[in-house]
């Protein structure tokens, strides 16, 4: 029997080498030749077992040649090795899960845009046309008090009214300029607080001595009636906004009317009034009239004509800020335009302030706020000295909360008079 073969080959029937020596007989290596050995696993061929798994059988020897890196050949090349850097390819990014935006989303998204930048650019435009006032009065003030208190005042005057609209709107053409309502809205850390002054008022006029309160805007505009307002409650002025005669009836219109509640019909030809009771949508010279009229309220006269014109204005501002008014582009571009041929603002008021003042005028009414009269004692409208100081002294303090519901009434009357 011939001797077998040192290393073994197709000589002995062995299969195992057979691919390594591809059928021949192997030689013996040199002195500067390496030696193929079989790679034996780290664990000696032996490989751990896990609980409750059949153990798996030892991987096979690999050849360990001369250009072999130990532990055998790569399969596979390192994480980034060879990954040519920058950003990653449509295909790529798909298989990462990554989505382009479908076109339909991008129109989506250029329009939402566009009309953000439209309810931007549309109040700025509007704004630079907006007339201002320079109201703030010279000498000693009130120092400054927690809150914003805006003076809102309703010119009574015709000059930016056409004769057309005179005759429309049942204005009348009185000339001059007056003040037609007066009111203070105060915002804070309370609710806000719209109260009205009676415009027949008897207060000092700095200058003029005993007078009604609107005669102080016909003898020195809104300079002397902010000075005669700050000396008489003792409540600083910070902002002030002014309405013309056409003002109130043009932003009713382009916030397509308001809603208004007078308790009793009222018919008043010389305002261009003819309602009946009770809740109804109004137009701008039905809300004007509504808020005008001298003959209908007979009641309490003057302080009564107050009340309905606090609730024009503040159902003007819930139309102002509702979704539908920023969503229709229209309504929003009326809105807007209207504002610099009726409304006029302070000195040094700007958009933003001018916003947070029609956002304060949706807030006055309800649990959010209280509208009320100036306290008062009688129908000639002289103010109750004890109880119109609590409330000045509330709004100087911005104690809003602390104002008990007996005085805050619509008329400033007291709360046993007006039921």
């Amino acid at each position: 029997m011939a001797d077998r073969p040192r290393n073994g080959g197709p000589e002995d029937g062995s299969r195992e080498y057979g691919w390594l020596y591809g059928g021949k007989q192997p030689r013996e290596p040199g002195p500067e030749e390496t030696r193929v050995m079989p790679v034996q696993p780290r664990d000696g061929g032996r490989s751990r077992a896990v609980p409750g798994q059949p153990a798996q059988p030892p991987r096979p020897a690999q050849p360990v040649g001369r250009d072999t890196p130990p532990g055998g050949p790569a399969t596979s090349r390192p994480r980034g090795a060879g990954v040519p850097s920058g950003p990653a390819s449509p295909a790529t990014r798909e298989r990462r899960g990554f989505r382009f935006p479908r076109p339909r989303l991008r129109w989506v998204f250029l329009l939402v845009l566009a009309w953000i930048a439209y309810l931007v650019i549309v109040p700025v435009m509007a704004w630079n046309d907006v007339d201002k006032v320079d109201f703030e009065p010279d000498g000693d003030r009130p120092g400054d008090q927690p809150g914003t208190t805006y003076l809102m005042v309703g010119s009574d005057s015709r000059g930016d009214l056409s004769p057309e609209e005179r005759k429309r709107l049942g204005t009348g053409g009185a000339e001059g300029q007056r003040t037609d309502t007066i009111m203070l809205l105060h915002t804070g850390s309370g609710p806000n607080l719209l109260m009205s002054i009676p415009r027949d008022s008897n207060v000092e006029i700095p200058g003029r001595g005993l007078n009604k309160i609107n005669a102080a805007y016909a003898f020195g505009g809104p300079k002397l009636l902010v000075q005669t307002i700050e000396q008489s409650t003792g409540i600083r002025v910070d902002d002030y906004v002014e309405i013309g005669m056409g003002g109130l009836a043009g932003v009713v219109d382009a916030v397509g009317g308001i809603e208004i509640c007078p308790e009793n019909a009222m018919k008043d030809p010389q305002a261009k009034l003819d309602i009946e009771a009770g809740c109804q949508e109004a137009d701008g010279p039905t809300a004007l009239g509504y808020a005008r009229s001298r003959k209908t309220y007979t009641r309490f006269g003057d302080t009564q004509r107050a009340q309905a014109q606090r609730e024009v204005v503040s159902a003007v501002g819930k139309k102002v800020v509702s979704p539908w008014t920023v969503l229709n582009p229209f309504r929003y571009w009326d809105l807007n335009h209207s504002v610099p041929g009726f409304f006029a603002f302070g000195e040094g008021t700007g958009p933003l302030r001018a916003g947070m003042w029609a956002m304060a005028m949706t807030r006055v009414n309800g649990e959010s706020g209280l509208t009320c009269g100036v306290p008062i004692s009688d129908l000639a409208v002289t103010w109750d000295p004890e109880r119109s100081e609590q409330m000045f002294q509330a709004i100087i303090e911005d104690d809003i909360d602390s104002i008990p519901r007996k005085l805050c009434t619509p008329t400033g009357l007291p709360k046993e008079v007006t039921g």
